[in-house]
């Protein structure tokens, strides 16, 4: 693209179509027991979980909504579908998908990034269901079990039941009750002792439907010695009525096992995103969240590690950008439960345009846990004087031989960094991006390339009237 390509593209948001939704027209707005109901018996599931949707329900009718952070006061839960079925099969082969949906991933670029083994594995999600599931040969020789989560419910029984809901129960919180109650698809992940991926698995959601309820459960057991990468990334249509994402992320950990969890969240400004993601990391064990917030009108996310036995490591990489009418409250938990342990918070955010900020994070030291180190670093920068960023440290330490870190920072774009950029024949747009890509760039480059490239282009596209 030329230079006035480019600035001419700036600020728009590039996945805003939607396809037809004729399937969802005759689904009812609102969650009660016949919808819980509903939604397992289409699934065939077990009375277990018939049972623990039901329970969870209730709790989710009982639990506030949360008392801090963004105002959700004006959340109304009768305002959208619970259940959409986008297509009465999934299928592993691209062309067998329905054209409108098939166009969809095409326009999204997912097919190809598979095509050029860029990926694994891919499971893409649409509305409720996860619509196309495919796996390579070779990993599925060693063992390695990537499916949608209501197949590994189905195939898995065993493993299923063991994990599900230990590391978030229904009642942690308001939207993990309702996640609980009304779950569909997801991302179900097996990796026996001691194999790697070492091509990440990727998963992609798409909402379509207006006042959509999205709410898909992930679960992945990572067996001692292992490594996997999954990647994750998400977009939907820009309407007029809100729509709501609540999903739940449990990973365990395993002896001297590595998991690197990555989300690039590229919402529309009309989702409300509430998320919890949550690891349990056992002796020796790696966690590492990377986590890319750019879209949603509201963001509560905070990526946890309870780091359970000795030497584990947790880490969090996160990157948040809030435009006009956002506000991204994002952050980390780390909580050490054994001694040894360590865990690293990296968080920056940018804000323009009115929209807002703010880091929230804990680290909890137990009293077993000496010997333990932790380090928090938050960057904010500011592009103008209308937006705002905020930090909310909480750091709790009962034990002594601990090494705790913090450091805060909040920085300005300065008239002569654009000066000295625009000096050298940048325009002022494109000078305010290379500054911002600068201030991300110890978080892109943890990223796999073509979603480094992507969060560099969605810096552009969102870099529009910044400056002034």
């Amino acid at each position: 693209m030329t230079d006035d390509e480019i600035i001419g593209s700036i600020g728009k948001y590039e996945f805003g179509w939607h396809d037809s939704d004729d399937y969802s027209k005759g689904v009812p707005y609102g969650i009660d027991e016949s919808i819980v109901r509903h939604i397992s018996d289409v699934k065939g599931e077990p009375q277990w979980m018939r049972e623990r949707r039901l329970k969870a329900l209730e709790l989710f009718d009982r639990k506030p909504m949360p008392a801090w952070g963004p105002d959700l006061s004006g959340v109304d839960f009768d305002a959208f579908k619970y259940y959409v079925r986008p297509t009465d099969r999934q299928v592993n082969d691209w062309e067998d998908l329905p054209e409108e949906i098939r166009d969809t991933y095409d326009r999204l670029g997912i097919p190809e990034a598979e095509k050029a083994r860029l990926v694994s594995g891919v499971a893409a999600q649409y509305e409720s269901e996860v619509v196309y599931q495919q796996i390579q040969e070779d990993l599925e020789r060693q063992g390695v079990i990537f499916t949608d989560t209501d197949t590994g419910l189905r195939e898995h029984p065993e493993i299923f039941e063991e994990y599900f809901g230990k590391c978030v129960p229904a009642g942690d919180n308001k939207f993990s009750a309702l996640n609980t109650a009304a779950w569909s698809g997801g991302s179900f992940v097996y990796v026996p002792k001691g194999v790697h991926v070492n091509i990440p698995l990727q998963a992609y959601f798409r909402i379509n439907t207006q006042a959509m309820g999205q709410f898909e459960r992930t679960l992945i057991i990572a067996d001692e010695g292992s490594y996997v990468h999954y990647v994750e990334g998400c977009t939907a249509p820009i309407y007029d009525e809100n729509s709501l994402h609540s999903g739940v992320i449990e990973i365990f950990v395993k002896k001297d096992a590595r998991v690197r969890y990555t989300t690039i969240q590229n919402w529309s400004t009309n989702v409300l995103n509430l998320v919890t993601q949550r690891a349990m990391v056992d002796e020796g064990g790696t966690m590492e969240w990377v986590d890319g917030n750019m879209g949603a009108a509201i963001t509560m996310k905070y990526p946890a590690c309870f780091l359970m036995g000795a030497h584990a490591r947790g880490e969090t990489l996160s990157i948040g950008f809030a435009g006009p009418g956002q506000q991204q409250d994002t952050g980390a938990k780390m909580v050490h439960m054994a001694p040894h342990t360590s865990s690293s918070i990296v968080s920056k955010s940018v804000s323009r345009g009115g929209g807002r900020t703010s880091y929230r994070g804990l680290v909890q030291v137990n009293a077993r846990a000496r010997h333990s180190k932790s380090n928090v670093l938050c960057d904010a920068l500011l592009v103008d004087k209308v937006s705002r960023t905020d930090t909310y440290p909480y750091v709790d330490v009962r034990t002594d031989d601990v090494e705790m870190g913090h450091e805060a920072t909040v920085s300005k774009v300065s008239a002569d960094q654009l000066f000295y950029l625009m000096s050298r024949g940048l325009a002022e747009n494109e000078a305010m991006a290379t500054i911002v890509r600068g201030f991300v760039e110890p978080i892109a480059k943890e990223l796999p390339m073509e979603y480094a490239l992507e969060l560099n282009r969605l810096i552009e596209l969102q870099m529009e009237g910044s400056v002034g």
